[in-house]
């Protein structure tokens, strides 16, 4: 009634504006009070909106290329969307940023003298949407314990949802009992994060698919593979040469589905018998090489003996060229030496860990798995599915 009234009473008499009227009648109380016109434009707290910045490096998945139909469906404008680096992989978590057209978020990580670690955010993360990049890599008691932290600062600070965004996910190798009396570290840590408050976790290329039952919470988990293989498929490398070679029998389901999306290229088996923690012996090879090009497949390479002992074996029965390829390069000594020696044609991995410029030799190259990983963000952040082509390769969802 009292609406209707105002409306006739500004029709009727133009010289009195509703802004007056309003003013004049206490009944209407200030927060129902309208202001149409802006006195300065819309502030965007993730920096100017911009395209994100994509490259067309082969390394990249061609799927995730500028000219995807998704990308369209997106707002990649969104303020709600935050995103924070640790101090594991800085330079990975800065290409997710600029993937997505955002600016990494301000944080400030610190150490005591005594080594315990400060976290505090520089910029509100009320309401928001929060990802946290930060690989458990060595020194992977420090990395873990700094995301921790991290995870505990955003719930503290009213953060609608937070996803740690783990591309190398530390202790995965403990994941069951071979022994007894042995500990499962997987399914600690996995308490662990949840208990400081995540709200779910994006990680790339698990150990093993069971890790992602040990976290109560959901867990998305991609493959580094599309990346891997997309740079594979750039090098003139006749299909009819290629076999992909798993170097244990544990890899083979991973090694098959390499091989199924690589011209469905045969598959090779190293047969190996380990006597210890990273001490490894081959035993023998079933499959056939001789005269072609071997693709050796594994999540990740740490002292590298298996992946050595089994591209000597591989020489030994004849191959011509031996590739390496791995998500996740640890990279502990003496691994540098076996991979530099002269097994390799070329040894390839991703940059879920960072490499240290000390460890660079001629035969390696690094693909990026930011556009991977932005992608994938995007979708969780936008509640859009993987599961349709071509991103059912992704293996999200």
């Amino acid at each position: 009634m009292a609406s209707s009234s105002l409306l006739w009473l500004c029709s009727s008499n133009p010289l009195i504006s509703p802004a007056t009227h309003l003013k004049a009648h206490p009944r209407f109380p200030i927060r129902h009070r309208f202001r149409c016109s802006l006195v300065e434009p819309l502030k965007f707290e993730n920096g100017k909106p911009h395209f994100p910045l994509l490259t067309s490096d082969p390394a990249f998945p061609t799927f995730l290329s500028p000219n995807s139909h998704f990308q369209n469906d997106i707002n990649k404008h969104d303020t709600r969307l935050r995103i924070f680096s640790g101090t594991a992989n800085p330079a990975l978590a800065q290409e997710i940023a600029c993937y997505m057209g955002l600016e990494l978020g301000k944080i400030k990580i610190k150490r005591f003298a005594d080594g315990e670690i400060y976290v505090q955010l520089q910029e509100s993360v009320r309401g928001c949407d929060v990802f946290l990049v930060q690989p458990t890599c060595p020194p992977a008691n420090e990395n873990l314990m700094e995301l921790l932290i991290m995870i505990d600062a955003c719930r503290r600070a009213s953060a609608k949802n937070i996803t740690a965004v783990i591309p190398y996910f530390g202790y995965a190798r403990a994941d069951r009992k071979t022994q007894g009396r042995e500990s499962i570290a997987a399914k600690l840590v996995a308490n662990l994060i949840t208990e400081a408050g995540a709200n779910r976790v994006l990680a790339c290329d698990l150990h093993s698919g069971q890790s992602m039952g040990y976290f109560d919470i959901p867990v998305d988990h991609v493959y580094g593979q599309p990346v891997i293989l997309d740079y594979l498929a750039s090098k003139t490398i006749c299909s009819d040469d290629l076999v992909v070679v798993s170097p244990d029998v544990g890899g083979v389901a991973r090694a098959r589905a390499f091989a199924k999306k690589l011209s469905d290229a045969p598959l090779a088996i190293v047969d190996k018998r380990r006597h210890g923690h990273n001490v490894a012996e081959v035993m023998n090879l079933i499959g056939d090489v001789k005269g072609k090009v071997a693709v050796m497949v594994d999540d990740m390479i740490d002292t590298a003996g298996t992946i050595a002992k089994g591209a000597a074996l591989l020489h030994q029965e004849g191959a011509r060229e031996v590739y390496a390829c791995s998500t996740h390069a640890v990279f502990s000594p003496p691994a540098i030496e076996r991979l530099s020696s002269g097994l390799f044609q070329e040894v390839i991995i991703t940059n879920t860990i960072p490499v240290s410029e000390q460890n660079y030799f001629p035969q390696l190259t690094v693909l990026s798995v930011a556009n991977l990983l932005g992608e994938t963000i995007w979708r969780v952040h936008d509640d859009c599915s993987g599961g349709f082509e071509p991103y059912a390769t992704l293996g999200i969802d």
